[in-house]
């Protein structure tokens, strides 16, 4: 019991540290080539956790031997568009100028409930709203509304809206994230006075965060009940 324990702990570890040399991709961002290994890799992984007659350099050798694999696909598409193509496939225009491909649909094996669906998902309940609607290489759909059906911008009225920046986490759960401090130009006594205007002390504080506006957030931890 107490083996299985431990398989299973290394397994995990090599497993997470293998997908997080992969990338963040999102599930359903993977490209194919992507999801084949990390199926094979999940499958592999259960053989030497299950098993303990199996050796368990037995299954994180061809783990690894995946993940190099992976790296090496990735370095070649990086380099090579028509590679590229190949392991990635190309996108497919589904709706052209505001008409159903058929053909397109037919050969991705699409249905029109289907691309209807999927453009509900975009939030998008008409079809006639569409003028271009492209099925990516990792199954998303892009869409291109019509110009008229479009939600409207600052820029269609002349407008520039004031820059706003990206905001930081100062505090989190009562820990200074001292690097983003450092990233505005702040030290640890300006956030000490920012916390004082809200009467609490920075390892009582759940989150503080300020905006690319100099806008300060402030939220004290819930006092637990005694």
């Amino acid at each position: 019991m107490l083996i299985n324990f431990v398989r299973s702990i290394l397994i995990y570890l090599i497993v997470l540290i293998v997908m997080r040399l992969m990338g963040k991709r999102e599930i359903g961002q993977l490209q194919p080539f992507e999801l084949v290994i990390s199926i094979m890799i999940a499958d592999l992984a259960s053989i030497p956790m299950t098993n303990t007659g199996v050796p368990i350099f037995n299954g994180i050798i061809p783990i690894l031997g995946l993940l190099a694999m992976h790296l090496l696909i990735t370095v070649l598409n990086m380099k090579s568009v028509n590679i590229r193509k190949i392991t990635c496939g190309k996108p497919k225009i589904l709706v052209y100028r505001g008409k159903i491909d058929e053909e397109a649909l037919k050969k991705e094996r699409f249905t029109v409930s289907e691309l209807q669906e999927r453009l509900r998902g975009k939030e998008i309940f008409n079809l006639g709203d569409v003028e271009f609607a492209i099925l990516e290489t990792n199954g998303e759909i892009s869409v291109i509304q019509k110009p008229n059906k479009r939600n409207t911008i600052p820029e269609d009225f002349n407008i520039m809206p004031e820059y706003e920046g990206m905001p930081y986490d100062l505090i989190v759960d009562g820990k200074i994230m001292y690097e983003n401090l450092k990233k505005i130009g702040k030290n640890e006594k300006w956030l000490e006075n920012q916390i004082k205007k809200f009467n609490t002390k920075s390892q009582d504080v759940l989150i503080a965060t300020i905006d690319g506006k100099g806008n300060f957030f402030c939220q004290e931890k819930q006092k637990s009940r005694k």
